[in-house]
């Protein structure tokens, strides 16, 4: 064998080695508010959502304004566990509202993986809640917390469903209350934050995240805001972002591949 020959063998042996070494990192990840199941064509059609997701092959998923077993405009179903089963993936919900009953009634936010969650936990943030007509700003649960064991280490997907009113005082506190809670490298953020990408409540999430981007996602029909948004923390890049059209729900989801950066 030839010098030029030993050479080239050389490289191309350490190159392979390189590349067996190097984990693989990348992700798709999707924020979908669902919507309760309900269309925007009003309809109340829950492996509607399923496919959706399925069309859109993520690994991680991050759902706002999920039921599970909450009222009839739902069938009483529970919605975290349909969509769980119906996709062959593992779930975490965290309620937001949790009322007495039998079975319990809730409404809260899921996370939904391939790959194992390895932890979970259910943080309070500041909320003015929707079911109490005399309510004043107060911690409650709502802001999920999955450490999902995915391609290249433990990864900590947050999912969250900021206030929706005109206001923005609880969407700035609840941000400031969410970066204190997220740590780690590796952080991906999914949620449907009621604001757009230029909101004055939400630049402090980009001093610390990176906006995957992406166009507007609201209301389905015809959207003229975008207030559903991945963000990932800096240790990753985005390789893409699509928003896909569907009439399964009142908001459009987000899609994004990620990858760790070498």
């Amino acid at each position: 064998m030839g010098i030029v020959a030993l050479v080239l063998t050389a490289v191309l042996t350490a190159a392979s080695a390189t590349s067996a070494a190097a984990p693989r990192t990348e992700l798709s990840v999707m924020t979908f508010n669902v919507h309760a199941g309900i269309g925007s064509d009003g309809v109340f059609d829950l492996p509607r959502v399923a496919e959706a997701i399925r069309a859109q092959r993520p690994d991680v998923v991050g759902l706002q304004e999920v039921d599970v077993h909450w009222s009839e405009r739902s069938g009483f179903v529970d919605e975290a566990a349909e969509l769980a089963r119906s996709l062959g993936m593992a779930v975490f919900f965290a309620p937001v509202y949790d009322l007495p009953g039998e079975p319990r009634r809730q409404f809260g936010v899921a996370v939904l993986s391939r790959y194992p969650i390895l932890r979970t936990h259910n943080h309070p943030i500041t909320r003015l809640s929707t079911q109490d007509p005399e309510a004043v700003p107060a911690p409650a649960p709502g802001f999920a917390e999955a450490v999902v064991d995915a391609p290249g280490g433990p990864v900590g997907v947050y999912v969250t469903h900021l206030d929706f009113r005109p206001d923005p005082s609880i969407r700035a506190t609840q941000v400031r209350e969410m970066l204190a809670i997220m740590r780690g490298p590796r952080q991906v953020l999914l949620g449907d934050l009621n604001a757009g990408p230029d909101a004055p409540e939400l630049r402090p999430l980009w001093e610390r995240l990176v906006d995957a981007g992406g166009t507007a996602t609201y209301p389905a029909g015809a959207p003229t805001e975008r207030l559903d948004h991945v963000a990932v923390s800096r240790g990753y890049r985005v390789l893409d972002v699509r928003v896909p059209d569907t009439t399964a729900s009142d908001h459009l989801p987000v899609v994004a591949r990620v990858a760790g950066r070498p």
